[in-house]
């Protein structure tokens, strides 16, 4: 059972790498575009968008190039966003030094899938040390519910693994509740396997709560996949299988989650989730949505799981409630869920998308 902290100044606390994301109007390819609208990003303030939105203190601890005008951009944002931010002003050192990550989006339509390119070269974010941060103070004296950590920071440099494993070593020893989606991704993965699996295994060790689907499972923790066998499985059932070997590594977790997905077109996906938590399977079958753009759904379904937990609701209603703001994300340009109240997000979930006046 998770117990949450009450005491404290912070509902949820997220480390992160900022960055941009520049996106053609009207859902045109990169390449065949010469306008481009451009948003502060991150997966990690993807998912803490939905408890920020929705009225809770929200911090960020993060890392940004001083004087950069890219840098006061993503400040304004997470001020808009009623997010809380912390962390050290790195001097840019020339025209080859630091910036912030780009991340170039189409959104793909119809027929034509969507393609993103990261140009994460000199990102500031991979500086990401513990030694910039007081944690006794952020986590004792002032105090967090929930630390949610990324497999995408933990593996984005040495530097930033270590601050990850350190961040969640400080939020469990004040009693914080520790969210960690392990966010698999070969190419930072490439020639340090045995580095990151050491990291991600120990990060694991005291989560409370691990999201990721079988090949997170598999790769970022070494899990063996489904078993072989006669006759059809479900990703349904594979998943369940698997995550009783999880539970086994990781006794001390209590909630694993994952969203299922597939994608008819790029405008059109039938989305749902499962969760084991405390023994039960909370499953949503998976349901057609309309899609504006993808990008984002994934984080918007932790962030509203979250979200729920934070809320103290049950186990049913944690998940429907992260399948609605995953889906809810998926309505909008930017790549993170801006709900207007829990009644929005109430109403995907039943499907009522009738005017409200």
């Amino acid at each position: 059972m998770i117990t949450i902290r009450r005491d404290c100044k912070w509902s949820l606390i997220v480390p992160t790498s900022m960055g941009v994301r520049i996106t053609p109007p009207d859902g045109q390819p990169v390449q065949s575009s010469d306008t481009f609208k451009m948003q502060a990003t991150s997966a990690e303030t993807n998912v803490a968008s939905i408890s920020s939105y929705l009225g809770l203190p929200v911090k960020v601890l993060t890392t940004f190039v001083k004087d950069s005008p890219i840098a006061a951009f993503i400040k304004a944002n997470l001020r808009a966003r009623g997010m809380a931010y912390e962390g050290p002003e790195v001097p840019q050192g020339g025209p080859w030094g630091y910036r912030h990550q780009f991340n170039i989006a189409d959104s793909g339509s119809g027929s034509r899938g969507p393609r993103v390119c990261n140009d994460r070269a000199g990102e500031v974010g991979r500086t990401l040390n513990v030694r910039d941060f007081d944690l006794d103070r952020i986590f004792g004296e002032e105090g967090a519910a929930v630390l949610h950590l990324s497999g995408l920071i933990a593996a984005l440099s040495p530097e930033t693994g270590k601050f990850c494993l350190e961040l969640a070593k400080a939020a469990s020893k004040y009693g914080t509740v520790v969210s960690f989606d392990l966010n698999y991704r070969a190419t930072f993965w490439k020639d340090r396997e045995d580095e990151l699996y050491d990291i991600f295994s120990q990060i694991a060790s005291v989560a409370d709560i691990l999201v990721g689907n079988e090949e997170d499972f598999q790769l970022a923790l070494r899990i063996e996949g489904p078993k072989a066998g006669g006759g059809d499985v479900s990703k349904i059932d594979s998943f369940k299988e698997m995550i009783g070997r999880v539970r086994e590594k990781y006794p001390n977790t209590s909630v694993f989650a994952t969203t299922l997905r597939q994608v008819v077109n790029a405008n059109e996906h039938r989305w749902g989730a499962i969760m084991l938590e405390d023994g039960e399977w909370q499953t949503v079958e998976p349901r057609t949505i309309r899609v504006l753009d993808r990008i984002g759904g994934g984080d918007g379904f932790v962030g509203g799981l979250l979200y729920a937990i934070l809320r103290g609701w049950d186990a049913e209603k944690q998940i429907q409630f992260g399948w609605a703001t995953g889906a809810l994300a998926t309505t909008f340009l930017t790549d993170y869920a801006q709900p207007a109240d829990e009644d929005q997000v109430w109403s995907v979930w039943s499907g009522n998308a009738r005017v409200k006046r």
